[in-house]
């Protein structure tokens, strides 16, 4: 059975995919890079919300080695936030190749005004210029600088960010020393069976389309994948052997996408390794929703979702709702 052209009946989210297809052409990844991330950032731009009165935000660099360079960040600081409490950190999505501090200011700014949290977003390398591990290893770096003194952390992000952030959990916990309190992924891409499920079912799907997913993940390693990278947990987190001792996972998909079961397989593992873990799937919401929080309902109740698990993961009061009764 063939669902060749998988759309929403909502009319909202109609509407929102009707309008980031006129900033944002489908073939955009098909185009050069320079206005590939030229029609991104003035859709990102079209779709922005003004920050809200209560957040101040403040810049800063954290400078790393190997390579020696300076990463930006900003921090959202919602009014009254404790500054030594727990906070969140952020990675943007735009496939490793897009984006950066401007493109998810909307999102990170509302995540502190719903949290009342401290959010800190990385504007890490970006692919073809930095291939992996580049983009890992500035999130990495950024968390190693907020964590200082033992502040606890939430890593947080969307799309290639929820990649990274599945392959930072996995870091930290090779690596020893600071982790993560708590994991959110928000239509992560985690490695998954190209071949089976929403990849074939959804692979038409608006605003993310399976072989764009494809070439993304070639722009990263500069040229097509190969089998040691398909199968290193550090590009596809659903590759590594063993989860167990993993922070508690948030995982949120969008159901009108070809990555969606990578969500719910990376819950699976985590529950069978131990770990607390929570999926929520949107029925109408398609990749890329977050920008659409404003104009569609079912997006500002994702959202609310989403912030409401940081919340609980910030009070550690994370244990996520059973199954079905009796299970």
């Amino acid at each position: 059975m063939s669902h060749s052209h998988p759309m929403p009946a909502d009319p909202e989210v109609v509407e929102f995919i009707e309008q980031t297809l006129s900033w944002y052409p489908a073939d955009a990844y098909a185009m050069s890079l320079e206005e590939n991330r030229r029609l991104y950032d003035r859709m990102a731009e079209a779709f922005r919300a003004p920050r809200p009165e209560s957040v101040a935000v403040e810049d800063f660099e954290v400078t790393a080695l190997n390579p020696s360079r300076a990463i930006k960040c900003r921090r959202y600081l919602p009014q009254g936030v404790d500054r030594a409490g727990p906070m969140v950190l952020y990675a943007h999505g735009g496939g490793f190749v897009l984006g950066g501090l401007e493109s998810h200011d909307d999102a990170c700014a509302g995540i502190a005004e719903q949290t009342g949290l401290e959010v800190a977003a990385v504007d890490y390398r970006l692919a073809p210029e930095h291939q992996h591990p580049a983009q890992g290893d500035d999130v990495e770096a950024a968390f190693l600088h907020v964590a200082q003194g033992g502040r606890k952390v939430i890593m947080a992000g969307d799309s290639a960010g929820g990649n990274l952030t599945g392959a930072m959990v996995l870091r930290r916990k090779a690596a020893g020393g600071p982790q993560f309190i708590g994991q959110v992924l928000i239509y992560p891409g985690l490695g998954g069976d190209r071949t089976a499920g929403s990849y074939i079912e959804m692979a038409d799907a608006p605003l993310l389309k399976a072989k764009e997913g494809e070439t993304y993940a070639g722009i990263r390693t500069g040229g097509t994948l190969s089998e040691a990278q398909r199968n290193d947990p550090d590009m596809a987190p659903l590759r590594a052997a063993d989860l167990t001792g993993l922070p508690p996972a948030f995982v949120v998909t969008a159901h009108i996408d070809p990555i969606r079961d990578d969500g719910p397989a990376w819950v699976r593992r985590l529950t069978e390794a131990g770990v607390p873990a929570e999926w929520r799937d949107e029925p109408e919401l398609v990749h890329g929703y977050l920008r659409a929080r404003h104009m569609s309902k079912r997006t500002a109740a994702s959202f609310a979702a989403i912030c409401d698990a940081i919340t609980r993961m910030a009070e550690g009061r994370f244990a996520p709702a059973p199954a079905s009764a009796g299970a």
